[in-house]
């Protein structure tokens, strides 16, 4: 009888949407693999530095939007898996994810930092992929 009344409780729990629990880094690695630029721009600090393969830059909000936008319609994501997390301080987070495209695998490293009670992307790295 008891089970009959923890059944429920089981079902919610499981239905429960990852995101509603999914820290910063998960959706920096969904809105990659989504390819969702105007969504991931929302978290980008005032100035972020970007690095796109060769090109590296500190840019504005809008401008690393425009930059990512042109590497994501150029290249179509097709799965991410982040390798390696960092979010033992509450104020910091690095994330490296291995991002699979239409034209090719590449890495990329995300640094976020809390400002102003937000965390932020400061830093996004895209480099291809050594195998």
């Amino acid at each position: 009888m008891k089970l009959l009344t923890r059944i429920p409780l089981l079902i919610l729990l499981f239905t429960i949407p990852a995101a509603a629990i999914a820290g910063p880094i998960d959706k920096v690695a969904e809105l990659i693999k989504q390819g969702n630029t105007h969504e991931l721009a929302k978290l980008f600090a005032a100035t972020i530095d970007v690095t796109v393969l060769e090109n590296a830059n500190v840019y504005s909000k809008a401008q690393a939007e425009i930059i990512l936008e042109k590497f994501f319609k150029e290249n179509r994501p097709q799965s991410v898996k982040i390798i390696h997390r960092v979010n033992s301080s509450a104020a910091y987070n690095f994330e490296v994810m291995h991002v699979v495209t239409d034209k090719g695998k590449y890495r990329v490293a995300v640094t976020m930092k809390e400002i102003e009670k937000q965390m932020v992307i400061i830093e996004l790295r895209v480099e291809v992929e050594k195998t």
